[in-house]
């Protein structure tokens, strides 16, 4: 099914964010926030099935991306990443070794993104202030019947949850493979929240048992899926990483947690 969507500039709390924004296929519709690196072939699967999916862009905080993430930059990034052993880009030694490989321009400009990347990670609350701004925005939009939700992946996953932390709005939350919020924070959450993750991303999933014993023991609904074998980025098919068969059956589960909480 085709989907039509536009670029929007959204005044987030007052800074300028840009987004592409869906058109609703079924008119009055619950709407999605979408949080993954641009990825708009993955916002026109979420409005097919329903939901009015807004995908802000979380490297233009103030309208425009800096260059050392400007999307031909990102995918260099990606492209190196693809080369290094599951972790590699995170590990000092091993992302040195691969960067040996490369010019040395090019190794100072995927240096430069992973820099600002993980800048990002370590500092998320001007992004969550965003996503304040574009559950807010959805609110008041047309075609949105006040239902809304997020999914999010990697960083995205992570603000996702800590998003559901801070916004009483959320009425559903969809984390894949994402860091989870700080179990003290777990009493905070608002939503349900459904949380999908890879065996092998040791990073962030070895942090997920304690994170469901805090939700168990606030009272708050977590259900997840830990997919033995499946590496970080496992739903993303464009890269080395995907597996068929993890991301079938987490996209299933997505689709039933949406349609349980959001309609």
């Amino acid at each position: 099914m085709a989907v039509s969507g536009r670029l929007v500039a959204l005044a987030a709390l007052g800074a300028l964010l840009a987004a592409w924004s869906t058109t609703a296929v079924l008119g009055f519709a619950a709407a999605l926030v979408v949080l993954t690196a641009g990825d708009l072939a993955l916002a026109g699967r979420i409005a097919s099935a329903g939901y009015l999916a807004f995908v802000p862009d979380l490297y233009a905080h103030g309208g425009a991306r800096p260059a050392e993430l400007a999307p031909d930059r990102i995918d260099a990034l990606k492209r190196f990443t693809d080369t290094l052993p599951p972790g590699g880009l995170g590990n000092r030694e091993v992302r040195e070794r691969g960067l040996e490989a490369l010019p040395e321009t090019e190794q100072e400009r995927i240096e430069e993104s992973r820099r600002a990347v993980f800048a990002g990670m370590q500092a998320p609350e001007p992004f969550v202030d965003d996503l304040r701004g574009a559950v807010e925005h959805l609110l008041d939009h047309p075609d949105c019947n006040g239902q809304i939700g997020t999914v999010g992946f990697c960083l995205g996953g992570g603000l996702a949850g800590l998003l559901a932390c801070d916004a009483g709005d959320v009425r559903a939350t969809v984390v894949y493979y994402g860091t989870p919020p700080p179990a003290e924070r777990a009493g905070s959450i608002s939503s349900p929240m459904l949380g999908i993750y890879g065996g092998k991303d040791r990073a962030i999933t070895d942090a997920v048992p304690a994170f469901a014993a805090a939700m168990a023991a606030a009272g708050k609904p977590f259900d997840h899926r830990i997919y033995p074998g499946a590496p970080h980025a496992f739903f993303n098919d464009t890269r080395p990483s995907y597996r068929v068969r993890a991301s079938r059956d987490a996209w299933a589960r997505t689709l039933g947690f949406l349609a349980e909480h959001l309609g």
